[in-house]
């Protein structure tokens, strides 16, 4: 839960965060783009932690540093710091998720699974959708620091419950050493991928510095394969993805969070910019979402192990891509009960995949690699994330681009220079009416109406996109089946 909220929660805090740091809205952003790429960039070296030491273990000094990490944060007095504390939040949060999910997988018996791993999966969506609505809460009515502050007592109760309730699962064929040069070029082939598509959006994807990233983190991603192909225990053997159930739950993985996570970040921005709500409004608005999540994870899990993953997981897809293509239906004025249909059906369509994805990875990996199965479950989530957001960015961009100086001037509105025109894109592609203190407040309403119309054209655009990624997901879920390895878990290597 605490990792999960951490990444949607503080978005909330940065206007308070640069206020009252004195901080500039690019510096801020380095507080979410430090800890992902702290998180995005350690989880299958820590996944592999897990498998060497035990997940008991490193579950629970990852609770305490993510814990510390966040007193931490609410205790600093300079963006250095929080930047810095952020860093190690991500990297302790990658100790806690792989560890997580191999502590399911070694305490549930095959027939069991499917639930636990729903009910997690419960946890993960409810916590990412229920960031922005606690954090709306805590800042406005505590302080900022109180969204960091709220982690200390909730890593406290989960150190103590896990220090008396868990237990200790080796596998027999648990790795006894660590492939140093794997780690170091898959860290630095994550760190490139991620850090392209993180600043493409400010940099532009036809940039030399974003097609450099790019490059290079292609060329990291063979060599870490090259590598991995000879060195006697290598960080993940490459023969897991001769599994294609596997390999398919990968790429689901990551196709579900394009579309999640990047229709996602367009809707705060509709409900807050374009219809006016509040942080806590807009994340009220968007409980039927995290209630169908809520609902419906353990319930896919259920059918999951009646039924496999297959049906589910394109069952859910087809729902994802449905409410998708209902989003790109919404305009300016479309009233509460419409946009709580197509967020319901989004959260009912994502419980099976979360849930669905999770298991045929897990669960098709041997025993002894459940952490690195783990990590990769989580990677391809935050890749997916990032890529979403990047990509359907572009798309938003390029549309709003297109569309605005039409629009702007068929509503009889005084021209722009090209800077003036660049500069109100940008505006318009969160929703915010390019609007002065020096305009005449005659053209207020029309400029409004023309920012508010083309940003929806592009949001109708990207959610359109979005849909048809799910499309393909579908096809994807074809490919997917129950965990081979699913029963090697309970009961194996108490220690």
């Amino acid at each position: 839960m605490m990792v999960a909220l951490d990444g949607t929660i503080v978005a909330i805090a940065n206007p308070a965060i640069a206020k009252d740091l004195h901080a500039s809205i690019s510096d801020v952003q380095w507080i979410a783009n430090a800890y992902f790429l702290a998180l995005a960039v350690s989880l299958i070296t820590a996944g592999k932690l897990g498998d060497r030491f035990g997940h008991r273990q490193t579950f629970l000094i990852g609770v305490t540093g993510f814990a510390a990490a966040s007193g931490a944060i609410g205790l600093s007095h300079s963006l250095a710091a929080v930047v810095t504390f952020r860093v190690f939040q991500g990297l302790f949060g990658a100790l806690l998720m792989p560890a997580a999910l191999g502590l399911l997988r070694a305490t549930f018996p095959a027939e069991r699974l499917n639930m636990a791993i729903g009910i997690w999966g419960m946890v993960i969506g409810a916590s990412t959708a229920a960031g922005p609505v606690l954090g709306g809460v805590l800042v406005e009515h505590v302080n900022w620091q109180s969204v960091f502050f709220i982690n200390v007592p909730v890593g406290a109760l989960a150190l103590v419950l896990g220090l008396l309730i868990l237990l200790d699962h080796r596998a027999e064929k648990a790795p006894r050493s660590f492939d140093l040069l794997g780690i170091a070029l898959l860290s630095g082939a994550m760190f490139c991928l991620v850090w392209a598509l993180i600043k493409a959006p400010a940099w532009g994807w036809g940039d030399g510095r974003t097609w450099g990233f790019l490059v290079a983190s292609v060329l990291l991603f063979a060599l870490f394969a090259y590598w991995e192909t000879r060195t006697a225990e290598p960080l993940i053997p490459l023969g897991l993805f001769r599994s294609v159930p596997l390999s398919a739950g990968v790429v689901l993985m990551v196709l579900m969070a394009i579309a999640f996570m990047g229709g996602l970040f367009f809707v705060t921005f509709y409900l807050q910019n374009v219809h006016g709500m509040s942080p806590i409004d807009a994340g009220l608005h968007l409980l039927p979402l995290t209630g169908m999540m809520i609902v419906a994870s353990p319930l896919a899990g259920a059918a999951i192990t009646k039924v496999g993953p297959r049906i589910p997981l394109a069952g859910g897809m087809i729902a994802t891509a449905v409410a998708m293509y209902g989003m790109s239906t919404l305009k300016v004025d479309t009233g509460s009960g419409v946009m709580s249909i197509w967020f319901g059906l989004l959260g009912l369509g994502l419980a099976p995949v979360m849930v669905g994805a999770t298991e045929v990875i897990v669960g098709n990996a041997p025993m002894e690699l459940s952490g690195v199965a783990g990590g990769l479950q989580q990677a391809a989530m935050q890749i997916g994330g990032s890529l979403g957001t990047a990509v359907l960015g572009a798309v938003m961009a390029s549309k709003v681009d297109a569309d605005l100086a039409g629009n702007w001037a068929r509503a009889g509105l005084p021209p722009l220079t090209p800077a003036q025109l660049g500069q109100a894109s940008q505006a318009v592609q969160i929703g915010v009416a390019p609007v002065s203190k020096e305009m005449p407040a005659a053209i207020i309403p029309k400029v409004t109406a023309v920012a508010h119309d083309t940003f929806i054209s592009g949001m109708s655009l990207a959610s359109l996109v979005a849909a048809g990624v799910a499309v393909v997901a579908v096809l994807v879920a074809l490919f997917t089946k129950r965990g081979v390895n699913a029963g090697a878990g309970a009961g194996v290597g108490h220690i």
